[in-house]
């Protein structure tokens, strides 16, 4: 049992004894254990009126806990106001229709001019501390040139419960995510599943390669073809792919693995890039106009974290990718 006190201040009847950390989700399920943990070491949880630093202590049924929480810190990264297109708020979370060139969350290169900070400029106070800091909880990501749908988290409770569903890949729940892509020449067979293990390439870390499962991380992707450009003699496909797993590049590893990149990726299809000259000028033009990979996340469905309403948005292809696409098929 856990009651608020004075702001910032929470105490607690521990249930069932047990450790610390664990005890103390249980009576304060809105934050994360790691943050909790930090919270112990960093001396702000008493038991029974003494201070506590170690969250594997073992703690009796019975005992009092009480927790200072103190104010989340300022964000860092700097909030940056960015004009950005919302599926969907509510006081747990905002889906966001990314554009292509847009990178998510600040990295070495890219320390400014991303989501993460138009986000903290969009939600203002109306971010919780996710881990101690303001700022959104990023529980998916998509690649900087991959436009579409992704969910963010605005507080711990959400994060945890986003963060779960990503983890569990739908499978006992409603997450859905759904890409359309546009690739060089037609798979086969036209519907199927790509089971191949993913890792950071040997000789250059940037890129994900296809590797042995004791060697990499398990992925899988389903696809199936939509459309063929032309119908007779495919020099490109439209290819809708499912997620049932969510590594970096997945999709654009996976299929260039079948040797169908992405028409437009640089990083896994520059072997095909002379294949453009067998386009037809209109269509050659709009490949040139995207200049990005042509892939669009285009549904996304999961569980609200809080009040288990199934929730499902969909995102049109950008003007770009579509004009590529029209291009494509009068060829």
């Amino acid at each position: 049992m856990a009651a608020e006190g004075p702001e910032g201040v929470r105490a607690g009847i521990v249930a069932d004894g047990g450790r610390l950390d664990r005890a103390l989700v249980a009576l304060f399920p809105d934050l994360s254990r790691a943050r909790l943990q930090d919270l112990v070491r960093a001396g702000h949880v008493r038991r029974d009126g003494a201070v506590v630093r170690d969250p594997a202590l073992k703690v009796g049924a019975g005992a009092r806990l009480d927790l200072d929480l103190p104010p989340a810190a300022d964000p860092v990264p700097l909030a940056e106001a960015a004009e950005l297109a919302i599926a969907y708020e509510d006081d747990d979370l905002v889906v966001v229709d990314k554009p292509a060139g847009l990178v998510v969350h600040p990295a070495p290169g890219h320390e400014g001019g991303t989501l993460v900070n138009a986000l903290i400029a969009h939600c203002g106070a109306s971010l919780s501390g996710v881990g101690g800091v303001r700022r959104p909880g990023i529980v998916h990501r998509l690649d900087k040139d991959t436009s579409g749908l992704i969910v963010v988290a605005k507080n711990d409770a959400a994060h945890r419960g986003l963060s779960a569903q990503f983890a569990d890949h739908g499978r006992t729940g409603p997450l859905v995510r759904a890409y359309s892509a546009l690739v060089w020449g037609l798979p086969q067979p036209r519907a199927g599943t790509i089971r191949a293990s993913l890792a950071r390439a040997r000789h250059n870390r940037e890129k994900i390669a296809v590797v042995s499962d004791e060697a990499g991380r398990h992925a899988v992707t389903h696809y199936a073809v939509a459309e063929a450009f032309p119908e007779t003699a495919p020099e490109a496909s439209l290819v809708r792919c499912r997620l049932e797993t969510g590594r970096t590049h997945q999709i654009r590893v996976h299929l260039a693995h079948r040797g169908h990149p992405l028409l437009g990726d640089a990083v896994y299809g520059a072997a095909f890039r002379t294949k453009a000259a067998r386009l037809p000028e209109p269509a050659r033009a709009a490949l040139a106009a995207l200049g990005r990979q042509a892939l669009h996340a285009e549904l996304l469905g999961f569980s609200h974290p809080r009040t288990g309403e199934t929730l499902r948005f969909e995102s049109p292809l950008p003007p770009e990718m579509a004009n590529l696409l029209a291009a494509l098929r009068v060829a």
